[in-house]
């Protein structure tokens, strides 16, 4: 028993010496500018872009559009894209779809009748939301597989 005792007292101080060891290893080194990437890092970057390029060739006017699109945002517009991308992505698929709903209409909208969407939506109740979203669904884009 109390060898049993002393074995577990033995790893649980080898616990918080590893636990210890990793919390004060120092973080990982920043990565460097793409100019002072090897090739093969770059390499690794652009291949799952390319092998879509090749896979889907009627997605690439697409795909140049969204690209061109980018380049020309301001660093703040960017952040701001991924700010909205980060919360897309821990969204449920009914939050998503009301999403994509919302956004396909407020893209046809002036700001002011943005401002005036958003109020409204917040004072709708899940079913009046409901109906707004079949009315205002967005087209449905194909699936790869159905292409």
């Amino acid at each position: 028993m109390t060898s049993r005792i002393a074995r577990l007292f033995v790893l649980g101080l080898l616990a918080l010496a590893s636990a210890e060891a990793f919390a004060q290893s120092p973080p990982p080194a920043p990565l460097p500018a793409w100019e002072k990437l090897t090739p093969q890092q770059r390499e690794a970057l652009i291949a799952p872009l390319r092998d879509r390029w090749n896979r889907e060739p009627e997605d690439r006017p697409r795909m140049m559009e969204r690209a061109q699109r980018w380049q020309a945002l301001s660093p703040e517009q960017r952040a701001q894209a991924r700010h909205g991308m980060k919360r897309f992505e821990g969204m449920n698929p009914e939050q998503r779809r009301q999403a994509r709903a919302l956004y396909g209409r407020m893209k046809e909208l002036t700001p002011e009748q943005r401002a005036a969407l958003r109020d409204q939506w917040k004072k709708m109740t899940p079913e009046q939301r409901e109906a707004w979203m079949q009315e205002n669904a967005p087209r449905r884009r194909p699936s790869r597989e159905e292409r």
